[in-house]
Protein backbone atom coordinates (compact mmCIF):
# COMPACT_ATOMS: atom_id res chain seq x y z
CA UNK A 1 0.00 0.00 0.00
CA UNK A 2 1.34 3.15 -0.97
CA UNK A 3 1.84 6.02 1.67
CA UNK A 4 -0.67 8.42 1.90
CA UNK A 5 0.90 12.01 2.44
CA UNK A 6 -0.36 15.48 4.12
CA UNK A 7 -0.86 17.97 0.71
CA UNK A 8 0.10 21.54 2.03
CA UNK A 9 -0.65 24.61 -0.99
CA UNK A 10 2.27 26.67 0.62
CA UNK A 11 4.61 25.16 2.88
CA UNK A 12 7.09 28.02 4.56
CA UNK A 13 10.40 26.59 5.84
CA UNK A 14 11.67 29.02 8.81
CA UNK A 15 9.88 31.17 11.11
CA UNK A 16 11.71 34.44 11.55
CA UNK A 17 10.64 38.31 10.03
CA UNK A 18 10.26 36.57 6.76
CA UNK A 19 8.60 33.30 7.20
CA UNK A 20 6.28 35.47 9.28
CA UNK A 21 5.17 38.14 6.68
CA UNK A 22 4.91 35.41 4.07
CA UNK A 23 2.73 33.38 6.25
CA UNK A 24 0.47 36.50 6.88
CA UNK A 25 0.18 37.16 3.42
CA UNK A 26 0.17 33.61 2.45
CA UNK A 27 -3.44 33.13 4.87
CA UNK A 28 -5.02 36.26 3.64
CA UNK A 29 -4.54 35.06 0.47
CA UNK A 30 -6.30 31.12 1.39
CA UNK A 31 -3.30 29.74 0.21
CA UNK A 32 -3.71 27.41 3.92
CA UNK A 33 -0.22 28.24 4.64
CA UNK A 34 2.05 25.66 7.18
CA UNK A 35 5.64 26.64 8.70
CA UNK A 36 8.31 24.86 10.07
CA UNK A 37 9.41 26.36 12.74
CA UNK A 38 13.51 25.04 12.47
CA UNK A 39 15.94 24.60 15.34
CA UNK A 40 15.53 28.29 16.48
CA UNK A 41 11.82 29.68 16.21
CA UNK A 42 11.75 32.86 15.57
CA UNK A 43 14.91 33.33 14.24
CA UNK A 44 17.96 35.68 15.07
CA UNK A 45 16.03 38.14 16.45
CA UNK A 46 14.82 35.75 19.45
CA UNK A 47 18.45 36.64 20.90
CA UNK A 48 18.22 40.38 20.42
CA UNK A 49 17.23 42.18 23.50
CA UNK A 50 16.11 44.98 22.43
CA UNK A 51 14.86 46.22 18.90
CA UNK A 52 14.29 49.97 18.39
CA UNK A 53 14.24 49.87 14.98
CA UNK A 54 11.36 47.78 13.40
CA UNK A 55 8.57 49.85 12.47
CA UNK A 56 5.13 50.30 14.75
CA UNK A 57 6.97 49.73 18.04
CA UNK A 58 7.58 53.49 19.12
CA UNK A 59 8.94 52.48 22.08
CA UNK A 60 11.06 49.37 21.08
CA UNK A 61 10.02 45.58 21.57
CA UNK A 62 12.68 43.20 22.48
CA UNK A 63 13.18 40.55 19.92
CA UNK A 64 11.41 37.36 21.63
CA UNK A 65 8.28 39.66 22.05
CA UNK A 66 8.46 40.72 18.76
CA UNK A 67 8.33 37.56 17.05
CA UNK A 68 5.52 36.27 19.10
CA UNK A 69 3.29 39.42 18.09
CA UNK A 70 4.23 38.08 14.06
CA UNK A 71 3.57 34.49 15.26
CA UNK A 72 -0.31 35.05 16.50
CA UNK A 73 -0.77 37.43 13.51
CA UNK A 74 0.00 34.83 10.92
CA UNK A 75 -1.87 32.35 13.24
CA UNK A 76 -4.68 34.91 13.62
CA UNK A 77 -5.23 34.26 9.97
CA UNK A 78 -5.48 30.49 9.72
CA UNK A 79 -1.54 29.61 9.44
CA UNK A 80 -0.43 26.63 11.03
CA UNK A 81 2.70 27.14 12.57
CA UNK A 82 4.17 23.81 13.74
CA UNK A 83 7.67 22.69 15.29
CA UNK A 84 9.91 20.73 13.46
CA UNK A 85 13.05 20.83 11.20
CA UNK A 86 13.26 20.49 7.60
CA UNK A 87 15.94 17.54 6.72
CA UNK A 88 15.77 16.85 3.71
CA UNK A 89 13.71 18.22 0.08
CA UNK A 90 12.90 16.47 -3.35
CA UNK A 91 12.17 19.48 -5.75
CA UNK A 92 10.18 18.84 -8.58
CA UNK A 93 11.35 20.90 -11.96
CA UNK A 94 8.48 21.21 -13.43
CA UNK A 95 5.56 23.82 -13.89
CA UNK A 96 2.79 22.99 -11.46
CA UNK A 97 4.92 19.99 -9.65
CA UNK A 98 4.39 18.89 -6.36
CA UNK A 99 7.48 19.57 -4.13
CA UNK A 100 8.41 16.76 -1.29
CA UNK A 101 9.62 18.01 2.09
CA UNK A 102 10.85 15.36 4.98
CA UNK A 103 10.77 16.98 8.56
CA UNK A 104 12.67 15.43 11.59
CA UNK A 105 13.79 12.88 9.28
CA UNK A 106 10.94 11.06 9.25
CA UNK A 107 7.50 12.71 8.17
CA UNK A 108 7.41 13.49 4.36
CA UNK A 109 5.29 15.75 3.55
CA UNK A 110 3.84 17.30 0.12
CA UNK A 111 3.83 20.79 -1.09
CA UNK A 112 2.07 22.96 -3.81
CA UNK A 113 4.40 25.90 -3.40
CA UNK A 114 7.44 26.35 -0.99
CA UNK A 115 8.74 29.35 0.57
CA UNK A 116 12.50 29.49 1.98
CA UNK A 117 13.01 31.84 4.96
CA UNK A 118 15.77 29.88 6.95
CA UNK A 119 18.26 32.57 7.25
CA UNK A 120 21.40 32.67 8.17
CA UNK A 121 23.54 32.33 10.95
CA UNK A 122 26.44 34.61 12.38
CA UNK A 123 29.78 33.57 12.39
CA UNK A 124 30.90 33.77 16.27
CA UNK A 125 34.63 32.96 17.60
CA UNK A 126 33.02 30.45 20.12
CA UNK A 127 34.13 31.35 23.05
CA UNK A 128 32.17 30.73 26.11
CA UNK A 129 32.31 34.58 27.31
CA UNK A 130 31.29 35.60 24.21
CA UNK A 131 28.49 33.13 23.98
CA UNK A 132 27.21 34.35 27.84
CA UNK A 133 27.27 37.97 26.83
CA UNK A 134 25.10 37.44 23.69
CA UNK A 135 22.35 40.14 23.70
CA UNK A 136 24.51 41.49 26.77
CA UNK A 137 27.05 43.65 24.90
CA UNK A 138 27.85 41.22 22.18
CA UNK A 139 26.66 41.58 18.91
CA UNK A 140 26.92 40.01 14.97
CA UNK A 141 25.11 43.68 14.31
CA UNK A 142 26.59 47.16 14.43
CA UNK A 143 23.52 48.31 12.16
CA UNK A 144 20.92 46.97 14.58
CA UNK A 145 22.76 47.53 17.85
CA UNK A 146 25.18 50.28 17.71
CA UNK A 147 22.76 52.92 18.70
CA UNK A 148 22.51 51.33 22.45
CA UNK A 149 26.33 52.16 22.39
CA UNK A 150 26.20 55.63 21.23
CA UNK A 151 28.96 58.13 23.03
CA UNK A 152 30.50 54.63 24.26
CA UNK A 153 33.60 52.74 23.64
CA UNK A 154 33.16 49.76 21.77
CA UNK A 155 35.07 46.94 19.84
CA UNK A 156 34.66 44.94 16.81
CA UNK A 157 36.27 41.47 15.18
CA UNK A 158 37.08 40.92 11.63
CA UNK A 159 38.80 42.41 8.62
CA UNK A 160 36.48 42.11 5.82
CA UNK A 161 34.36 44.85 3.76
CA UNK A 162 31.72 44.05 6.43
CA UNK A 163 33.89 44.64 9.34
CA UNK A 164 35.21 47.52 7.77
CA UNK A 165 32.07 49.15 6.92
CA UNK A 166 30.12 48.58 10.27
CA UNK A 167 33.31 49.84 12.39
CA UNK A 168 33.08 52.99 10.50
CA UNK A 169 29.18 52.94 11.15
CA UNK A 170 29.92 52.65 14.81
CA UNK A 171 32.55 55.53 14.74
CA UNK A 172 29.79 57.86 13.62
CA UNK A 173 28.10 57.21 16.86
CA UNK A 174 30.49 55.61 19.14
CA UNK A 175 33.61 57.53 21.16
CA UNK A 176 36.11 54.96 20.20
CA UNK A 177 35.94 51.96 18.04
CA UNK A 178 38.96 49.43 18.59
CA UNK A 179 38.93 47.12 15.39
CA UNK A 180 40.53 43.73 15.58
CA UNK A 181 42.30 42.36 13.08
CA UNK A 182 43.75 38.21 13.19
CA UNK A 183 46.08 39.23 10.27
CA UNK A 184 48.76 41.41 9.51
CA UNK A 185 46.41 43.35 7.00
CA UNK A 186 42.68 44.27 6.17
CA UNK A 187 40.92 41.69 3.65
CA UNK A 188 38.55 44.88 3.33
CA UNK A 189 39.04 46.39 -0.30
CA UNK A 190 41.35 49.50 -1.26
CA UNK A 191 38.16 51.87 -1.13
CA UNK A 192 37.14 50.46 2.58
CA UNK A 193 40.98 50.49 4.32
CA UNK A 194 40.99 54.05 2.69
CA UNK A 195 38.03 54.80 4.90
CA UNK A 196 39.09 52.84 8.08
CA UNK A 197 42.37 54.52 7.97
CA UNK A 198 41.06 57.77 7.66
CA UNK A 199 38.50 57.86 11.17
CA UNK A 200 40.36 59.39 13.34
CA UNK A 201 38.52 57.70 16.63
CA UNK A 202 39.33 53.60 15.17
CA UNK A 203 42.00 52.71 16.14
CA UNK A 204 42.92 48.99 13.90
CA UNK A 205 45.02 46.33 15.52
CA UNK A 206 46.53 43.72 13.93
CA UNK A 207 47.64 40.32 14.57
CA UNK A 208 45.18 40.57 17.76
CA UNK A 209 42.62 38.26 19.04
CA UNK A 210 39.64 38.32 21.69
CA UNK A 211 40.81 36.09 24.41
CA UNK A 212 37.94 37.04 26.52
CA UNK A 213 34.85 39.11 27.49
CA UNK A 214 34.80 40.69 30.51
CA UNK A 215 31.65 40.83 32.47
CA UNK A 216 29.25 39.20 34.33
CA UNK A 217 25.49 40.58 33.49
CA UNK A 218 27.12 42.82 30.79
CA UNK A 219 30.56 43.18 28.74
CA UNK A 220 32.34 45.53 30.71
CA UNK A 221 36.16 44.87 29.19
CA UNK A 222 38.12 43.14 26.50
CA UNK A 223 40.93 40.91 27.01
CA UNK A 224 43.35 41.22 23.67
CA UNK A 225 45.52 38.33 23.09
CA UNK A 226 48.69 39.57 20.28
CA UNK A 227 49.01 36.12 18.15
CA UNK A 228 52.52 37.09 17.43
CA UNK A 229 54.23 37.83 20.60
CA UNK A 230 51.72 36.62 22.84
CA UNK A 231 51.47 39.21 24.84
CA UNK A 232 47.48 40.02 26.64
CA UNK A 233 45.95 43.50 26.82
CA UNK A 234 42.83 44.73 28.67
CA UNK A 235 41.00 47.32 27.64
CA UNK A 236 37.42 49.15 28.68
CA UNK A 237 34.52 48.34 26.42
CA UNK A 238 30.88 48.31 26.67
CA UNK A 239 29.76 46.44 23.43
CA UNK A 240 31.63 44.23 21.42
CA UNK A 241 30.67 43.44 17.68
CA UNK A 242 31.65 40.24 15.80
CA UNK A 243 31.56 40.88 11.81
CA UNK A 244 33.19 37.56 10.47
CA UNK A 245 30.71 36.60 8.26
CA UNK A 246 27.37 35.08 8.19
CA UNK A 247 26.30 31.45 6.75
CA UNK A 248 23.15 30.95 4.91
CA UNK A 249 21.08 28.08 6.12
CA UNK A 250 20.51 26.28 2.76
CA UNK A 251 22.82 23.05 3.31
CA UNK A 252 19.78 20.97 2.31
CA UNK A 253 19.03 23.01 -1.02
CA UNK A 254 22.61 22.14 -2.40
CA UNK A 255 22.51 20.61 -5.98
CA UNK A 256 18.58 21.94 -6.77
CA UNK A 257 18.99 25.30 -6.07
CA UNK A 258 21.25 27.43 -7.90
CA UNK A 259 23.37 29.70 -5.04
CA UNK A 260 26.62 31.58 -5.28
CA UNK A 261 30.03 31.24 -3.75
CA UNK A 262 29.23 31.62 -0.36
CA UNK A 263 25.59 29.65 -0.16
CA UNK A 264 23.24 32.32 -0.55
CA UNK A 265 20.22 31.60 -3.06
CA UNK A 266 19.66 33.20 -6.26
CA UNK A 267 16.87 35.02 -6.97
CA UNK A 268 15.33 36.21 -10.38
CA UNK A 269 15.63 40.08 -10.21
CA UNK A 270 13.44 41.98 -8.22
CA UNK A 271 11.11 38.79 -7.38
CA UNK A 272 11.86 36.05 -4.89
CA UNK A 273 11.63 33.11 -7.57
CA UNK A 274 14.12 30.91 -7.43
CA UNK A 275 15.61 28.45 -10.75
CA UNK A 276 12.44 26.39 -9.48
CA UNK A 277 9.32 26.67 -10.28
CA UNK A 278 7.26 27.26 -7.40
CA UNK A 279 10.08 27.30 -5.03
CA UNK A 280 10.48 31.15 -3.20
CA UNK A 281 13.28 32.32 -1.06
CA UNK A 282 12.82 35.58 1.20
CA UNK A 283 14.99 36.83 3.85
CA UNK A 284 18.07 36.58 5.16
CA UNK A 285 19.11 33.38 3.32
CA UNK A 286 18.76 35.18 -0.14
CA UNK A 287 20.25 38.59 1.39
CA UNK A 288 23.63 39.48 2.38
CA UNK A 289 23.76 43.00 1.49
CA UNK A 290 21.18 44.62 4.19
CA UNK A 291 20.37 41.62 6.62
CA UNK A 292 17.68 43.33 8.43
CA UNK A 293 14.56 42.56 10.44
CA UNK A 294 12.10 44.81 7.94
CA UNK A 295 13.56 43.75 4.99
CA UNK A 296 13.47 40.36 5.81
CA UNK A 297 9.88 40.87 6.51
CA UNK A 298 9.19 42.69 2.77
CA UNK A 299 11.10 39.91 0.75
CA UNK A 300 8.18 37.51 3.14
CA UNK A 301 5.51 39.84 1.05
CA UNK A 302 6.81 39.54 -1.90
CA UNK A 303 7.24 35.74 -1.86
CA UNK A 304 3.66 35.03 -0.47
CA UNK A 305 2.73 36.78 -3.56
CA UNK A 306 4.91 35.24 -5.89
CA UNK A 307 3.44 32.00 -4.48
CA UNK A 308 -0.21 33.28 -4.85
CA UNK A 309 0.51 33.99 -8.72
CA UNK A 310 2.41 31.33 -9.33
CA UNK A 311 -0.43 29.15 -8.47
CA UNK A 312 -2.96 31.04 -10.05
CA UNK A 313 -1.32 30.54 -12.98
CA UNK A 314 -0.84 26.87 -12.54
CA UNK A 315 -4.80 26.44 -12.25
CA UNK A 316 -5.38 28.85 -15.13
CA UNK A 317 -2.90 26.43 -17.85
CA UNK A 318 -4.96 23.33 -15.79
CA UNK A 319 -8.41 24.56 -16.52
CA UNK A 320 -7.34 25.94 -20.07
CA UNK A 321 -6.04 22.26 -20.60
CA UNK A 322 -9.09 20.42 -19.06
CA UNK A 323 -11.18 22.04 -21.65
Amino acid sequence: MSETRERIKCLIIGSGPAGYTAAIYAARADLHPVMYTGMEPGGQLTTTTEVDNFPGYPEGIDGPALMIDLQKQAERFGTQVRMGMVTEVQLNKEQGGIHKVCVDNSTWVEAETIIISTGATAKYLGLPSEQRLRGGGVSACAVCDGFFYKGQDVAIVGGGDTAAEEATYLANICNKVTMLVRKDELRASKAMQHRVFNTKNLEVRFNSEVDEVLGEQVVEGLRILNNQTGEKEEINITGLFIAIGHKPNTEIFKGQLDMDNTGYLITQGKSTKTNLPGVFASGDVQDKEYRQAITAAGTGCMAALDAERYLATVESNEEVTAK
